[in-house]
């Protein structure tokens, strides 16, 4: 019983059962940014560990990696999917990681 209600909870089916139809238009709404949010963080993610490795290895496309990078955190932070000091402690810790290996 315990292992279904945590089952729900995550699918916010127990948080929240909707009655009315706007209400059930606005679940559909907030599931689809959820995923699109989801999708769009695990691809920053991804970016950040790939130049973080680059940077370590001293790979000659590091540069050009951090610069996507950049740009990927730039719109995700205009778009609002993180804040903007969020975009800007994962910038500045990995132009001082490429600085440091660079020297």
């Amino acid at each position: 019983m315990v292992a279904l209600k945590k089952a729900l909870l995550k699918t916010n089916l127990l948080l929240f059962m909707p009655n009315k139809k706007s209400a059930k238009k606005e679940l559909r709404k907030s599931k689809k940014r959820n995923a699109y949010n989801k999708k769009i963080k695990d691809s920053l993610k991804n970016l950040i560990k790939k130049s973080r490795k680059a940077i370590e290895t001293k790979d000659e496309k590091a540069k050009e990696l951090i610069r996507a990078t950049f740009k990927a955190l730039d719109k995700a932070a205009q778009k609002g999917i993180i804040k903007k000091t969020t975009k800007d402690r994962r910038k500045s810790r990995l132009s001082k990681k490429l600085n440091k290996a660079i020297k």
